[in-house]
């Protein structure tokens, strides 16, 4: 599929737009710390951060959603997360000139996240992404998450996007189901944090893009 008909693009946020992980994993080991244990290599943690709560309470404590203890250990993680956003976290370096190519060319962005309104709002106004994005959909901003397409259904009607006009950039397999269920175009971030699925070449996205650059070159911006 051609960029060259794409007006609209929307990113997936961590690991994609930004990068999280050491707030995140910071969080889960201050969790580990309070329990009187040693902190899980960030090598480990990294990769689950697309999996939220659930895979940073996995990777750190081997529990998962229905096993006892999980709820009270995830309800504390985030509280320690909520309190430390932004400490490291930053809009991945590479990715700040192709949000200002996307402007310059009068291309609207907006970014879809199963993150939860209450962490992703003053992550996007920290960092100055909020007066910038064409729309902010969250994971509780529809009743349904991806990768289920209302998320990015509700993204492309509040810029005024038809959705074969919109390409949607993630770094998990439940982006590129959304994308396709949404009928927009997708391309696989390989950046990101990809989890511990199937390779990123199996997803069927349309594109995999190595680096946030190469966007640009598939939209014939560059």
């Amino acid at each position: 599929m051609s960029g060259r008909a794409i007006r609209t693009v929307l990113f997936d946020l961590d690991g994609t737009l930004i990068d999280s992980a050491p707030d995140l994993a910071g969080a889960v080991n201050s969790l580990r710390e309070r329990k009187g244990l040693a902190p899980v290599p960030y090598a480990r943690l990294r990769p689950m951060v697309g999996t939220g709560a659930r895979g940073m309470i996995g990777a750190a404590f081997g529990l998962q959603p229905g096993d006892e203890g999980f709820d009270a250990l995830r309800d504390e993680f985030l509280a320690l997360y909520e309190r430390n956003l932004l400490q490291h976290t930053r809009v991945f370096e590479q990715m700040v000139p192709v949000l200002d190519a996307l402007d310059a060319a009068g291309l609207r962005w907006g970014i879809v996240t199963n993150k939860a309104e209450r962490f992703t709002l003053p992550v996007v106004q920290g960092l100055g992404l909020d007066v910038r994005a064409g729309a902010v959909v969250c994971g509780d901003t529809t009743p349904h998450a991806k990768p289920h397409p209302a998320p990015l259904l509700e993204a492309a009607r509040r810029i005024g996007a038809d959705p074969s006009a919109c390409v949607y950039v993630g770094d998990d397999l439940r982006d590129v189901q959304a994308g396709r269920a949404a009928g927009m175009a997708t391309l696989a971030a390989a950046w990101g944090y990809l989890g511990q699925g199937d390779a990123i070449g199996s997803w069927g996205a349309d594109g995999l893009i190595d680096m946030p650059g190469e966007l640009l070159k598939w939209l014939d911006l560059a």
